[in-house]
């Protein structure tokens, strides 16, 4: 069970019984519903203790690759979430250039892009959906879909999972697909084709999207493109699966920053994107009523002496705890440490050990460590992060076995 669906089921009982803030009981006095509350919190604490000493210790890592000489397609590793131990489990399904995964909630489906620009004969990419054998891990193909234009480079699901949504970089557009009951892609619900350039006439002559996400309330979707300097804003029907337009319709970040990817800060009401040609992080305050996000601040990736040449960022994520924001630098082959604190962000560290292009990388469920694709590599290394400043240490000699990693996402293992 992945953390945010622990989170939410949490305290049921207490939810149901109206013992938690949600006016599920209107009519209960409020000192009666303090009292309750108060008497209830120990057995809470300890339920939530129970829930978290429960997680698995071995998950599934599937691995996203561009495929080539060495490579086939997605391939599995088992994390002892205790040693930090990444065991290889070998290629578990081909698929031309997987280069971003997303996995259904329940474990039993996995999604893909095929980042190609000749799907079917036609210009543009594809998605792929599998079925998830719960004894080996293996995949199996249920149906491919098109992406709607070239090049798609990052996949995510809808809070229902009932909806895939697809950001193409080589095309400058999204899309978004129905999940059928039995985890297939149906034809695409929307396509929209961005429009415009920016500053950097080498990279943004034209759109170039480069991953959308919904927000927390599943009312609105958020992509951020990096060919015209815009985290554009839609809206987002969780019934049909349509994308539509929202006013205001984008945030705006500096000429020439080229947004990347995004994240939503766990209390809803903050939000990020990295900027790959700049190499910069961008804070936004976001309010999910109005759908809008309002810049705080934007601050470098790099140390004040690192050199920028050739450099490029790539992938943001936003610790469990709220804490601590990191960000990947390509050519300078870091990840960065934000502290985020009372609205703001705060530099903290870079650690380059035993990195190489690191395009993605993740936090196990427990956050404890931090695992990262090292697409120049072949390899994946391990980090501890320290819970009080967000700093990481190198767990071990990095795994080898996999050739040019790019995306890498964590399922338990049954």
């Amino acid at each position: 069970m992945s953390r945010d669906r622990m989170a939410r089921s949490r305290f049921p009982l207490a939810e149901r019984e109206g013992y938690i803030e949600n006016d599920h009981n209107p009519d209960e006095k409020p000192l009666m519903r303090c009292l309750l509350a108060l008497l209830l919190l120990p057995f809470l604490a300890l339920a939530a203790f129970a829930q978290d000493s429960a997680m698995p210790k071995t998950w599934r890592v599937y691995v996203g690759t561009y495929t080539g000489p060495k490579s086939k397609g997605i391939y599995l590793y088992d994390f002892d979430a205790e040693s930090a131990k990444l065991t290889e489990q070998g290629l578990v399904g081909e698929l031309p250039n997987p280069t971003f995964l997303t996995i259904h909630p329940s474990g039993k489906h996995l999604y893909a892009v095929s980042e190609v620009s000749g799907f079917k004969g036609t210009k543009a990419g594809g998605v792929a959906a599998f079925k998830i054998d719960p004894a080996t891990g293996k995949l199996s193909l249920l149906n491919q879909q098109t992406s709607g234009g070239p090049g798609p480079c990052h996949i995510s699901l809808d809070r229902t999972s009932k909806h895939a949504l697809v950001a193409n970089y080589g095309g400058g557009s999204v899309e978004s697909l129905p999940i059928a009951d039995d985890g297939a892609l149906g034809e695409p619900t929307t396509f929209i084709q961005h429009k415009g350039s920016s500053a950097n006439k080498g990279r943004q002559g034209e759109p170039h999207a480069h991953s959308i996400n919904v927000d927390p309330t599943n009312r609105f979707a958020m992509a951020a493109d990096l060919g015209i300097d815009k985290v554009l804003v839609y809206a987002f029907d969780a019934k049909t699966g349509k994308l539509s337009s929202h006013e205001p319709e984008s945030a705006k970040v500096a000429p020439g920053a080229g947004p990347r990817h995004f994240a939503f800060h766990p209390d809803g009401k903050h939000a990020f994107v990295i900027n790959e040609l700049l190499l910069t992080m961008t804070s936004f305050k976001y309010d999910s009523e109005k759908g809008t996000l309002t810049e705080i601040d934007t601050l470098s990736t790099l140390p004040k002496d690192a050199k920028r040449v050739g450099a490029s960022t790539a992938e943001v994520v936003v610790h469990p705890n709220g804490k601590f924001v990191f960000g990947s630098n390509r050519g300078h082959n870091s990840i960065t440490t934000f502290k985020f604190e009372n609205g703001k962000l705060s530099w903290v560290a870079n650690q380059a050990s035993d990195i190489n292009t690191p395009r993605n990388f993740v936090l196990d469920p427990t956050g404890k460590f931090l695992l990262v694709g090292n697409q120049g590599g072949n390899s994946i290394t391990v980090f501890r992060v320290d819970q009080n400043t967000g700093e990481l240490t190198q767990v071990g000699e990095p795994t080898t076995g996999v050739s040019a990693p790019v995306c890498l996402r964590f399922t338990p293992k049954p």
